[in-house]
């Protein structure tokens, strides 16, 4: 995916909201497999955000104990950050569906030196990088079921 000029403004609107960057992870890459991300989400060692569409999330549903936000949201800059503050320390994963979104955003979170954020490169459906959350038959909910578990400073 190609950032808009959109996206990194969304990003950049963020940062007055933003605390210090954590800096503990739980593993030492910021590239995870869905069957690590799935143990630690299970462990509340990381929370996840499944950053692909309303339309995507309704088809597959979403990963148990991920919450749905929207990359392509205004406010999804301001929402990442929030999520990192709802994690209180512990890693915030991004889930999309092949890995490409959130490559994307983990690149530029490096280059804006943010920490604390995990790629879940094989996503929902599957990459060169893994099956995938859906085809190794981990656990997912609904969309309007992961919806109404939003907390409420995640809604658009």
């Amino acid at each position: 995916m190609t950032f808009t000029r959109r996206h990194i403004m969304a990003l950049l609107a963020a940062v007055p909201f933003q605390s210090l960057a954590t800096q503990s992870t739980a593993q030492s890459s910021d590239i995870w497999s869905a069957t690590d991300s799935y143990a630690a989400l299970s462990k509340g060692d990381i929370r996840m955000l499944d950053i692909r569409t309303p339309p995507e999330w309704a088809e597959t549903g979403v990963a148990k104990g991920a919450w749905p936000v929207n990359l392509h949201d205004r406010s999804f800059g301001k929402r990442l950050f929030a999520a990192q503050e709802l994690a209180q320390g512990r890693p915030v994963a991004l889930i999309c569906a092949t890995g490409g979104r959130t490559g994307g955003v983990l690149g530029y979170l490096r280059q804006s030196a943010f920490a604390g954020f995990i790629d879940v490169s094989e996503g929902m459906m599957g990459s060169p990088a893994g099956p995938g959350w859906l085809k190794l038959g981990l656990p997912i909910v609904p969309a309007a079921e992961a919806l109404a578990a939003l907390p409420d400073v995640l809604r658009a």
